[in-house]
């Protein structure tokens, strides 16, 4: 399988490893990390149908002992009843401190199973198996796990770094192509605020990654967690550098939120988060409008969407307010001076916010 990535984490460090094949390879990879006993499986009705029985057979082959628990598929499942599933099945099962749960999914089973392990018995140990784009480059790295509040997404949540993360990428090829996109997003992004090879790569070799050419893909996962992983290093609470790693996320989730978690895919929101946060660098006077139009050109190519569909602006700015970068009561945006390049600002006049919002298409 060749030799992980070391992501580190402050003081902690774990592996992450990425090739194809490591479904199968799961148990003997896990028992190489000193792991052993029992492991509890969360994972979705289309994931577990599609991976769980060769997974299954790789941990049980390397005599893990395996517990499954099923949480329905989608972002508005990611809530307080459904992690409480999750602890009836630990319970259960008799999850001691030593074992394991396993993420088998994208984001939202991550999100929602890594909560579980950091909170059940204080804490146990939590191994990520990623199946989206999305979760191999942003969710399963770094540690941020939580579940959404009717009043905003992830505000009830921890830090909680894995033991191990195992990316297979022959599970993207079971992605619809809007998952597979809103994978992408996450991987602009990384190009947007800070990689420009890897944008410069994304904006050349476009038909590629479009057509999901292995090489392609392992080289666009790996700089995305290359780099993320090197922001977590330097801040992993998100008490400064990290929130970089939030740009177009504050428009992002505020939409996701707005229509209750069921009509835009993460990526999808994300995308128009980047598009406002562009053009409210440019109305700022920050930037010139070439960001907007880079950034445009990028996500246009990817046929990712750059507007708002006829949403109410006030009604975004409230859903902001909860938005989990508010300091001292005032909203601070990641914004961008230029391609590859941020700052945080935290005195954006929020008549600049409407106006950016309305241009896009709010009313």
């Amino acid at each position: 399988m060749g030799s992980p990535m070391r992501i580190k984490a402050g003081s902690e460090e774990y592996p992450l490893y990425l090739a194809p094949g490591l479904l199968a390879a799961a148990g003997s990879l896990l028992r190489e990390q000193g792991l052993a006993g029992k492991v509890l499986v969360v994972t979705n009705p289309k994931v577990g149908a599609l991976y769980l029985s060769r997974l299954q057979a790789g941990l049980e082959a390397a005599d893990f002992i395996v517990t499954t628990v099923t949480i329905p598929d989608g972002e508005s499942y990611k809530r307080l009843d459904q992690l409480t599933k999750v602890y009836d099945a630990a319970v259960a099962c008799r999850l001691e401190r030593d074992s394991l749960v396993l993420a088998l999914g994208g984001g939202v089973i991550g999100d929602l199973a890594g909560f579980a392990a950091a909170t059940y018995l204080r804490g146990v140990k939590l191994v990520q198996v990623p199946t989206t784009l999305l979760a191999q480059v942003d969710s399963s790295i770094g540690g941020k796990v939580a579940v959404n509040h009717r009043a905003g997404k992830n505000l009830i949540g921890a830090f909680y770094q894995p033991t191990a993360v195992l990316s297979d990428p022959e599970t993207l090829g079971t992605l619809d192509q809007r998952e597979f996109k809103t994978g992408l997003a996450e991987i602009i992004k990384v190009g947007l605020i800070g990689d420009r090879e890897l944008d410069a790569f994304l904006r050349q070799e476009s038909a590629a990654v479009k057509q999901q050419q292995i090489g392609a893909l392992l080289n666009i996962i790996r700089r995305a967690c290359a780099f993320k992983a090197r922001i977590v290093d330097e801040d992993v609470r998100e008490s400064g550098q990290r929130v970089i790693l939030n740009y177009g996320h504050t428009i992002g989730h505020a939409l996701e939120a707005e229509t209750d978690y069921d009509h835009f895919r993460h990526g999808e929101a994300v995308a128009i988060g980047m598009v406002g946060a562009a053009k409210l660098s440019v109305a700022l006077g920050l930037a010139t409008p070439e960001l907007t139009q880079a950034t445009l050109d990028l996500l246009g190519e990817y046929e990712l969407p750059t507007a708002i569909p006829g949403l109410s602006a006030k009604k975004l700015m409230t859903r902001m307010a909860w938005d989990k970068k508010v300091k001292d009561g005032k909203l601070r945006f990641v914004l961008s001076p230029d391609l590859g390049k941020t700052l945080v600002k935290g005195d954006v006049p929020p008549e600049a916010i409407l106006a950016v919002l309305r241009s896009m298409g709010a009313v």
